[in-house]
């Protein structure tokens, strides 16, 4: 068994540094919002601009994969947590927009009803991939089976993004599309989150992301098994979003204050799988080295 948990401890790792990451941006939201009050919009500024930084810093870097994946993907959730998230909060403070209350408590929170505004941007935004050379295999899909995609081999010559660029948009991406999905099943007018098709958005995803994991812990290299952990732990995270909305579960990460210690615990344990991927990363490519030289 421990032979086995060897073998595929890349993909397990990259699966529970990206899994940490999606508490800890709730929770820093809660904390700006709740902790520095007026100045949360400054807060958020200077967030976002900590994500820039690192994914600079990525960029800087593009010989070092290890490094620059991790960055890019951690700038991605510091800009979406202190960019997008915030200006969504702006926005329906400004336009004075209520909550949705359900049972006498917030169901949605304004923001939330206002992201969900953004549903034609994104649709826009995601036709640059439906259209142009890309590795993602969920894009691939649909080209292959559309008849296009060995129209875009020629693309693949083109210089490569830098490996930062790439995660951080990928993260991205992901979060936005399957924030607006569950805003959307959400909504009454079109399922609810007791329908039957929120039930198959949960369950599906939870089943979906079994079978990306199974998938991810293959993967061997440090950096693709952190840029493959994304979609796998997000899509698995509507699961979790989802019961939570059923209150099958307390969301510790949406009661930083009250759960402090339960919040502080998951940052730490972060902290440890990053230094482990690191320094795991950091072997591996040694052991590569000497190999390739022997």
């Amino acid at each position: 068994m421990w032979q086995a948990i060897k073998n595929h401890r890349t993909g397990v790792l990259a699966f529970a540094i990206v899994l940490l990451l999606m508490p800890l941006g709730h929770a820093l939201m809660v904390l700006m919002e709740q902790w520095i009050g007026t100045a949360r919009y400054s807060g958020a500024l200077i967030i976002g601009l900590l994500g820039v930084l690192l994914l600079w810093w990525g960029v800087r870097r593009p010989g070092s994969d290890l490094y620059a994946t991790l960055l890019g993907a951690l700038a991605g959730v510091l800009v979406w947590t202190g960019w997008v998230e915030f200006s969504f909060v702006w926005i329906a403070h400004k336009l004075g927009v209520p909550p949705l209350i359900e049972n006498g408590e917030v169901a949605t929170k304004p923001e939330y009803l206002v992201m969900l505004s953004s549903i034609g941007l994104l649709g826009g935004v995601l036709l640059v991939f439906f259209f142009s050379h890309t590795r993602c295999q969920f894009f691939n899909w649909f080209q292959r089976r559309l008849g296009y995609r060995h129209m875009l081999k020629d693309a693949g010559n083109a210089p490569q993004r830098p490996l930062a660029v790439i995660a951080f948009i990928e993260m991205v991406m992901v979060i936005w599309t399957f924030y607006i999905l569950l805003l959307l099943i959400y909504d009454h007018s079109i399922a609810g989150d007791r329908h039957p098709l929120t039930y198959a958005v949960a369950f599906g995803s939870l089943f979906w992301s079994l079978y990306l994991f199974l998938k991810l812990i293959r993967i061997k290299a440090f950096d693709h098994a952190i840029r493959y952990a994304i979609p796998t732990v997000v899509i698995f995270w509507n699961f979790v979003e989802i019961t939570g909305r059923w209150n099958l579960f307390k969301e510790i990460w949406v009661h930083p204050f009250e759960h402090w210690l339960e919040n502080t615990i998951i940052l730490v344990l972060l902290v440890f799988f990053v230094a482990v991927y690191i320094a795991s990363g950091l072997r591996d490519r040694k052991r590569r080295s000497r190999s390739a030289l022997g």
